[in-house]
């Protein structure tokens, strides 16, 4: 099994998630807990925008976090008080951490994605392209959620024999995949598989052992 982080190798890993309010916590919680042996520098901590949009001390910690974020995640983020406060940090961030994964979200959150070669902020090109196409036309019927639903199950799978920058976008829609699936699903190996499906994409510190 690939590692990420072997015990001789204490490099730190500090993943940050920011959402809408606290619905993960607890799953996270779990996470690190069983998580400690597997990834011995994994630092993960939660920030909830309900809880910073009225609190400039959580605020100040949810900054802070960012500006020392490895693997920045950002999910559930649609209303001005919940984004602007941190978009400038995530912003600054960006290019300096290894992977941003932005989902569900203010269009203004989403673009700042970047894990490996996909980016969301750069135009559509090759694997991307043909991903909208598959997508289809906008529809405005009863069951166009399921059918988009639907679809983000079949993505990966057709990712996967797709070499190069599709691999960096499976990541991706594997990423809206375990965040859907929701906190009572989230068990500490399916929080592993998508660290490593993240650290795989962005690459740094991401060692086989």
């Amino acid at each position: 099994m690939q590692k990420l982080i072997s015990h001789a190798d204490q490099t730190h890993l500090n993943v940050v998630i920011v959402t809408m309010d606290t619905h993960v916590a607890s799953a996270s919680d779990r996470a690190r807990t069983a998580l400690a042996r597997q990834i011995p520098g994994l630092r993960l901590c939660v920030h909830a925008a309900s809880e910073f949009a009225s609190d400039p001390a959580a605020l100040e910690r949810c900054l802070t976090d960012i500006e020392k974020g490895d693997i920045i995640v950002s999910m559930m983020l649609f209303l001005e008080d919940h984004f602007r406060p941190i978009l400038t940090a995530l912003v600054a961030r960006r290019a300096q951490c290894d992977a941003m994964v932005c989902a569900m979200s203010a269009s203004e959150v989403t673009s700042l994605t970047r894990m490996g070669r996909f980016d969301m902020s750069a135009p559509a090109s090759g694997p991307m392209a043909l991903l909208k196409k598959l997508r289809g036309r906008k529809a405005n019927t009863a069951d166009a959620g399921a059918r988009q639903m639907r679809m983000l199950r079949r993505l990966p799978k057709l990712l996967r024999f797709i070499p190069g920058t599709a691999q960096d976008a499976r990541a991706y829609f594997l990423s809206l995949q375990y965040w859907l699936a929701g906190p009572r699903r989230i068990s500490p190996i399916s929080f592993f598989s998508w660290l490593i499906a993240i650290r795989t994409a962005s690459g740094a510190r991401c060692a086989a052992h």
